[in-house]
């Protein structure tokens, strides 16, 4: 105490002194000249005159505070956490707060567990909300169930700050004992509540607000978001790969008060970590919103609402995480400073860190044995040579999906994908208890013009997903998934053309980021190569299986029509919408 007092006051020389920076403050909104000091990693002054041990005069270039992913599941960039870290520190992000919701639906608190120890001494402060909804719904099977009770062994842990994304709002609208039982713990624990409810509105979500959830990040619209806002939520701009909202909502950043915005990557495969929340403010800036309120939801906004009080800004007692930019436009930061030591410069790591050693995982792709008449869709009329079905589109850039009447093949009494119209079989296999749950439904969207793509990354109780055009092919991707013990394949003509094995719980490599990237491009590229269109097929495809989002989904038990909140025959469905 008594060292970082007299180095404010300018006794003693700070260990490290940023000279001649453009302070962009973020709370008196407002760019100021100014030297920084910093004592035990921890900003001790800003003003005139410090004198340091060390010291970098950066001649007026600006200085903002780190940035802050405000909602992040590690996993979905399919590697482990020192990747992760490799990756986006040199972006300026030193903070990001996850929810291990993928890996916990797999393995459950021993997920939890192994990513927390997978964050120690990371040069990332890394803080865990607790997954609310696993299994998501009754209406697939996970590998566990996590009730309040699992979750009360962790909430007064340090390192975690709440309970994450509560999909489940009809639970909480419907006061279901479980669902009440979990806000209950973290509202006892003082700790935060995110949400999960797009499209919900008027009283249902003053219900839902009131429950104790502060935050979403499903807003799609504008309209949508500043009820949210009005309504006293913190609005989580997401951009993530699959899921892209920041274009939409920029109307919001540019007209509405962001103190309460925050900027999210939520699910984003390697390839899109090149640029992370520096990125988000980039693109803000680009399109008209005030560069100081684009760094605030970036960093300040994000630390106020999880109670982070030492984060988010350059003043005297924030922890000295801060970047050195040449410029208000590009957002690539010159030198990224964690802790008070400069850890990143000009995109690049300037230290080392170390590989996670003897943490064991289990095997977790437990698939009762199949057979390619496993993945038969019996027709209800034989006689036919076509049938229409009742199948999911997908919208591109989006996680919802549309319910749509699409015609499909009749061959030896089943009902077989279309080609010519773009309508493929999908099937979802259980993959964690082997009970030999297959889910069968219809896709467009997609284009292949043979073969099959799949996966074990399946949203949110990742089972495993299939597409493809015919049956054997399908039985062959889902055959090779099983022995690499998870990952994600290309097969045409019954032979692997691409493979990414993803050996920890079916969801993450255990090799590096160049690694990852290059088989995730190769795949995308042998997906193209038979015939499908999309920009990434795989994270597409990943949330075909997640019931919590409109219209209709396919997951282990079967097509979830999200309208009816049920399961449908996609025949007799069909005919009925039909009429």
């Amino acid at each position: 105490m008594s060292n970082i007092i007299n180095v404010a006051r300018g006794l003693e020389k700070a260990d490290l002194v940023i000279k001649n920076a453009s302070i962009v403050n973020v709370l008196s909104e407002e760019i100021h000249k100014g030297d920084i000091a910093i004592s035990d990693g921890v900003i001790a002054g800003v003003g005139a005159n410090y004198s340091g041990k060390k010291e970098i005069d950066v001649n007026g270039a600006y200085v903002t505070p780190s940035f802050i992913d405000g909602h992040v599941h590690l996993e979905s960039s399919m590697m482990l956490p020192q990747e992760f870290a490799k990756t986006v520190l040199p972006t300026g992000t030193t903070t990001v707060i996850i929810d291990p919701h993928e890996i916990s639906n797999v393995l459950g608190l021993h997920g939890i567990s192994f990513m927390h120890e997978a964050v120690k001494n990371l040069p990332l402060d890394v803080y865990t909300m607790l997954p609310s909804c696993v299994p998501a719904t009754p209406f697939e099977t996970s590998g566990f169930d996590l009730n309040s009770y699992d979750l009360s062994l962790l909430i007064d842990k340090p390192w975690v700050l709440g309970i994450a994304e509560m999909m489940n709002f009809p639970g909480v609208l419907n006061l279901d004992k479980n669902v009440i039982s979990k806000l209950e713990l973290a509202k006892e624990s003082g700790k935060c509540i995110d949400g999960h409810a797009p499209y919900l509105q008027g009283k249902d979500l003053c219900a839902y607000i009131a429950s104790g959830v502060k935050s979403d990040h499903e807003c799609t619209t504008p309209q949508e978001a500043i009820e949210k806002l009005r309504l006293g939520m913190y609005v989580m701009v997401r951009e993530g790969t699959a899921a892209k909202d920041l274009d939409a909502l920029i109307p919001l950043l540019k007209t509405c008060n962001t103190r309460k915005c925050i900027f999210v990557t939520d699910d984003r495969h390697p390839e899109d970590l090149k640029e992370h929340i520096n990125g988000m403010v980039r693109r803000a800036v680009e399109a008209g919103v005030d560069v100081i309120k684009a760094v605030q939801i970036g960093s300040l906004n994000t630390a106020e609402y999880f109670g982070l009080k030492n984060l988010g800004a350059v003043a005297p007692g924030y922890k000295a995480d801060m970047l050195i930019l040449p410029d208000l436009k590009t957002f690539k930061p010159d030198v990224v400073i964690k802790n008070g030591e400069v850890i990143a410069q000009n995109g690049k790591l300037t230290i080392t860190i170390p590989n996670i050693e003897d943490l064991s995982m289990r095997g977790s792709v437990n698939v009762r044995w199949i057979t390619p008449e496993d993945f038969r869709i019996e027709a209800k009329d034989t006689k036919s040579e076509t049938a229409e079905v009742q199948a999911l589109e997908i919208i591109p850039r989006q996680l919802i999906t549309k319910s749509v009447i699409s015609e499909v093949k009749i061959q030896n009494g089943n009902a077989v994908s279309n080609i010519e119209n773009d309508t493929l079989k999908i099937c979802v296999i259980e993959r964690h208890r082997a009970t030999g749950n297959i889910g069968r439904g219809f896709v467009k969207g997609f284009n292949l013009k043979c073969g099959a793509i799949a996966s074990t990354v399946a949203h949110d109780s990742h089972n495993m997903i299939v597409i493809g055009t015919n049956d054997y092919d399908m039985y062959a991707a889902a055959v090779a998934l099983i022995k690499c013990q998870g990952g994600k394949v290309v097969v045409k003509d019954g032979e692997i053309i691409s493979q990414l094995p993803l050996p920890i719980a079916g969801l993450m490599s255990d090799r590096d980021f160049d690694f990852v990237v290059s088989k995730s491009e190769e795949l995308n590229n042998a997906a193209r190569s038979i015939g499908c269109t999309l920009e990434d097929p795989f994270m597409t495809m990943g949330f075909l299986s997640l019931p919590v989002i409109p219209e209709l989904k396919v997951t282990d038990k079967g097509v979830f029509d999200t309208k009816q909140f049920g399961f449908i025959d996609i025949f007799e469905n069909a005919q009925v919408n039909a009429v």
